[in-house]
């Protein structure tokens, strides 16, 4: 998929692709909250926690004050965002998730 992104979503894109490759995680995630704040975050998993990279970017958001978001990537081999990606995004209402693959190309946006 071909598309002209904003640059803000450019950038948490490429935010959510330094995330994963740093950590050599399955997924990197970046959320753009209600005040233009960014989060970045990978996937978590241990034995007792597993939490997907967008939960992990969205609790940090929340635990940093904000009440909605305006954007979401998640850099994932996956096809589609998780189910959980999708709630956890729901919770604070409606915002776009940009799916990207590792090499930072939109795959799908996902409202």
């Amino acid at each position: 998929m071909t598309e002209t992104l904003d640059p803000e979503d450019h950038k948490i894109i490429t935010l959510a692709r330094s995330a994963r490759a740093r950590n050599g995680s399955a997924e990197g995630a970046a959320v753009r909250d209600e005040t233009g704040r960014t989060y970045v975050a990978t996937n978590v998993a241990l034995p007792s926690l597993e939490l997907s990279a967008t939960q992990v970017a969205v609790a940090m958001a929340v635990s940093s004050g904000a009440a909605s978001l305006e954007a979401v990537a998640l850099v994932s081999e996956a096809d589609e965002p998780g189910e959980q990606d999708i709630a956890v995004v729901e919770d604070l209402g409606t915002a776009t998730i940009f799916l990207a693959g590792p090499d930072g190309v939109v795959k799908g946006r996902y409202i």
